[in-house]
């Protein structure tokens, strides 16, 4: 099935550039009211949920059709990048400090609360993506810069599924490499017919999910059809000591086990953001708790002999971020049914449409609150199990590590544990 949805690569990417579309629009002419407006339910409800919950079922799928790819593409066609990633910008550093100010501006800002500039937000991240990539070759800003992008490739190294060549013997005797160098028009070299991997991820020599947007590229691409959807244990790549096409080996990658560590670190901020501590905090207080909560973790775990327990987080990170997003999506997710009816009945003046009379928003908050504890234990007993794993049997390496992911599910169950500000529909918090 995932095969299919990548053969349909295409339309995915069509459809979600008219949402993206949609968004801005009603973001910047419709009711600057958070739970009326398209911009703020679709993407802080909506987006972020079916986001999560994609990556945990599927893989990485929305970076598969992402619409921003779509339009840089067009963009490619006027303006063929020439340029390549300075040495110094490459790694996750830029990246990750992106990821860190968009989490910090989203709370200083109560973006979930303001419509307009929700919109603005895309229409910067499709411009930011459309420059950096015209500009410079290959898929800069998938590897280098897009925030959502590394949130991705962190949490899908929790997927069920990655790319992988059939038969490794066949990549070792293929002599043109199409799924890195692509294929393109002999009479016209600027013209690509089939584009290989953009992220320069050599498929015999790939080993998981971190830098792969699972586009298909390589898979449309290799003339050998050699290349498939795998299914895998979620989290296993992580223990891979082995060297890997375009990322070389992990205990050697300081900006990686930083990145896996703010991925968790900013989950837990992000979600204590909701609740009414934090609502007493300033704008210098949370500027504080921000820069303190992530910025420490990155510096320590990025340093040896630390770099190889900061991915062992990846899995209680990914409960905290699934216990969250899956609070807002499930508690709200008939909420873009009136809020798209209204919508329509603003842009065609059909006053046949009626009056929006739906009342459905989801489950209860009570509800949601035991998936959010067996999420959020899953994921600590997995991040265990990869400390264990890491420490080699070493009581001495085991405990310490053990003590810092138990410390943070018990605050993560402990700010769950809280009232949550329902924002982004009926009476916001």
């Amino acid at each position: 099935m995932l095969l299919r949805l990548l053969k349909g690569r295409r339309a995915l990417q069509i459809v979600l550039i008219v949402v993206a579309a949609a968004l801005v629009l009603h973001g910047l002419l419709g009711p600057q009211i958070a739970p009326r407006n398209l911009a703020t339910v679709g993407t802080w409800i909506h987006y972020r949920g079916l986001l999560i919950v994609a990556l945990l079922a599927v893989g990485n799928l929305f970076c598969a059709s992402c619409p921003m790819i779509l339009a840089r593409d067009g963009a490619r066609r006027l303006w063929h990048p020439a340029l390549r990633w300075p040495r110094w910008l490459r790694g996750k550093w830029l990246s990750m400090a992106l990821f860190a100010g968009v989490l910090f501006t989203y709370e200083l800002f109560d973006l979930w609360a303001l419509p307009a500039a929700t919109a603005w937000l895309i229409v910067a991240y499709f411009a930011a993506a459309i420059v950096v990539d015209v500009l410079f070759s290959g898929a800069t800003f998938c590897k280098h810069v897009c925030p959502v992008g590394q949130f991705s490739f962190v949490a899908s190294t929790l997927s069920p599924t990655e790319l992988r060549a059939t038969d490794k013997q066949v990549c070792t005797a293929c002599k043109t490499v199409d799924c890195i160098k692509g294929t393109r028009d002999p009479v016209q070299p600027l013209r690509i017919l089939r584009r290989g991997c953009e992220l320069a991820l050599f498929m015999p020599n790939k080993v998981g999910n971190i830098d792969c947007t699972l586009c298909g590229d390589c898979i449309r691409a290799c003339p050998h059809d050699n290349i498939h959807v795998a299914t895998r244990v979620p989290g296993a790549e992580l223990l891979d000591p082995s060297r890997r096409s375009g990322i070389g080996r992990l205990a050697r990658r300081p900006d990686l086990a930083a990145l896996f560590a703010v991925f968790t670190a900013g989950g837990l901020l992000n979600a204590f953001a909701m609740t009414a501590p934090a609502a007493t905090l300033d704008s210098a207080g949370l500027a504080l708790l921000f820069a303190a909560g992530m910025l420490v973790p990155a510096l320590v775990f990025s340093r040896q002999p630390f770099v190889g327990f900061a991915y062992a987080l990846a899995p209680l990170g990914f409960g905290i971020w699934l216990a969250h997003y899956g609070f807002h999506f499930l508690t709200g997710v008939w909420t873009i049914v009136p809020v798209a009816q209204a919508a329509a009945i603003d842009a065609t003046g059909a006053a046949a449409l009626g009056e929006p009379l739906w009342r459905l928003t989801g489950l209860q908050p009570g509800a949601v609150f035991p998936i959010q504890v067996g999420v959020l234990l899953l994921g600590t007993a997995g991040s265990l199990g990869l400390i264990h794993a890491t420490a080699g049997g070493s009581w001495k390496r085991l405990l310490p590590w053990a003590a810092i992911v138990i410390s943070i599910a018990v605050a993560a169950l402990w700010t769950f544990a809280q009232p949550m500000a329902m924002r982004g529909m009926g009476a916001m918090g």
